[in-house]
């Protein structure tokens, strides 16, 4: 069923909440906003978090696979 809301004169849209719910939308949620054939389509963004490595973080993988090395059988 259609849900209806309006554009305050700041460009805000308001979500209703039930669909706010049904899709884990909220407050600081970003959305990607695409014109279609449609019309307007909004689809929730998705942010995965970025590590950068310090020197020693990457010495530490090193050992790491070094022991996991040692663990496994040797090649015939």
């Amino acid at each position: 069923m259609p849900n209806r809301t309006t554009i305050n004169e700041r460009g805000v849209v308001t979500i209703p909440a039930a669909l706010r719910r049904a899709f884990g939308l909220e407050a600081g949620a970003e959305l990607f906003i695409e014109q279609t054939a449609e019309g307007i389509l909004l689809r929730p963004s998705i942010s995965v978090p970025i590590e950068f490595y310090t020197e020693e973080r990457i010495a530490e993988f090193a050992s790491d696979e070094q022991a996991i090395e040692n663990l496994l059988p040797k090649p015939k």
